[in-house]
Parts: C-alpha cells; structure tokens; sequence
C-alpha cells in the first residue's frame, strides 16, 4: 500500500479573511509571508523585501516536500493565477498534490476585521488588493479547490 500524496495547500483571499486563524486550527504546516518578513526583519509589516520574502517561502517549500511533510500550506494572500502558479508548479515539480481554499468573504467584513489587527492595511491598500482577487479554478491545476466563507 502506497503512502498517501503530499499536498500543498495554497490560501487565498485578502488581509482579514480569516487565512491565518483557519490555519491555527489545521494545527500546523504553515509557511506564512508575515512570519517570513518578522524572521528576516523583526517586522512582517515590511514590504520592502517581498523578493526575499518569496525566495524564502519558496525554498521552504520544496525542502518540507523534500523531507517528507504530508500538508504544507501557503499563507499569503495569493490573489491572483500568477501568485498561486508557483505554488501549483513546484507541488507538481515534486510528485504533491495542489489544493485552494479560497476564502470567500465580504471586502467590508474584511476591513472590519483589519481594523481591529494590530498591524491595519491601509484602507486604498485593501481596496487595490480587492481589485485583484480571482477566485482560483481547477484549470490553474489545483486537485481540490475548498470555499470558506464568513
């Protein structure tokens, strides 16, 4: 009998819907770009360094394939099929199963929740980040494609 396959699991909505808190609850295997910048710059409000930040998650990523981990998410926003097609490239690349979970929430449930975070996206910021949410597809070649919404 044959191990099952590993997955990646790509998260995707805005800032204040809820990625990082469903992730808690899943109980670990997260590669998070906040955590990312607060690790390299003491501060995951920095955007400055989203190249690194990205190399970093990316590398991250392939080494959990590599040694083995069963589910490895991505918390970022991953708005639009450009951001998550790395993700899906690299889960293929490394014989893993790619799945979405979109989370489906209201741009002002979003806001509200934002402004209640310590670290608050600028209001016209969330607006642009609205802007460029595409709901993911299974065309992008994601096996699983799961809704959360609010």
């Amino acid at each position: 009998m044959s191990s099952p396959k590993q997955r990646v699991v790509v998260l995707v909505g805005l800032p204040g819907s809820g990625k990082s808190t469903w992730l808690e609850k899943q109980g670990g295997g997260g590669l998070s770009s906040d955590a990312m910048r607060k690790l390299l710059r003491d501060n995951e409000a920095d955007q400055t360094i989203h190249g690194e930040v990205f190399t970093l998650l990316r590398h991250l990523l392939r080494l959990r394939l590599r040694l083995g981990a069963a589910t490895t998410y991505i918390d970022s926003t991953n708005l639009s099929k450009r951001e998550r097609r790395i993700w899906v490239k690299i889960a293929h690349e490394l014989d893993a199963d790619c799945e979405a979970v979109f989370f489906d929430v209201p741009l002002a449930l979003c806001k509200a929740r934002n402004a209640k975070r310590t670290r608050v996206v600028p209001a016209e910021a969330m607006e642009q980040l609205a802007g460029r949410l595409v709901r993911p597809e299974p065309a992008e070649g994601f096996a699983a494609i799961r809704v959360v919404s609010n």
